[in-house]
């Protein structure tokens, strides 16, 4: 099975509230990889690149004053369906809905302040990866305990 990688930004309430590393052990847990990680704050620039889909929409403005209000952890994750399985960790976008055991069901109660940010599909994944890790900000390795996690 072929590797996937993924965007994960832990977004400016997790890192303000201080849970950004219980976001990165939930991920880690389940076998997937950090590949790239770093702590940035988001320009105006990156935001509208990143949500450029949702430009002119009424909830737009809000999005980019919210993800640009603080620092960010970015992470790449690679791992077998890592898109999918870090979808499955974050749980539903709004938090009233989110399964409890999934980030957003234990640590967010807000639509709008939901902790984290995860590629939906590979397509989004490639273009938000790239946005944030150039290829030398990722770093390809084994883990010694690869062979325990997949077949």
């Amino acid at each position: 099975m072929a590797n996937e990688k993924t965007l994960i930004l832990v977004k400016p309430d997790g890192v303000q509230r201080g849970i950004a590393g219980q976001v990165i052990a939930r991920l880690e847990a389940t076998g997937l990889r950090i590949a790239g990680m770093k702590l940035l704050q988001i320009s105006d620039g990156l935001a509208a690149e990143h949500y450029g889909e949702h430009e002119g929409k009424p909830f737009y403005p809000g999005l980019v004053s919210f993800i640009t209000s603080g620092p960010v952890v970015a992470i790449c994750l690679d791992g077998p369906n890592a898109i999918s399985i870090a979808r499955k960790v974050m749980g539903s976008t709004n938090p009233a809905e989110a399964a409890p055991g999934t980030v957003r069901g234990d640590l967010a109660i807000d639509i709008g302040r939901n902790v984290i940010h995860g590629s939906a599909n590979e397509e989004d994944a490639a273009r938000e990866v790239a946005l944030y890790f150039s290829d030398v900000e990722l770093v390809d390795y084994a883990r010694a305990i690869d062979g325990w996690i997949v077949e």
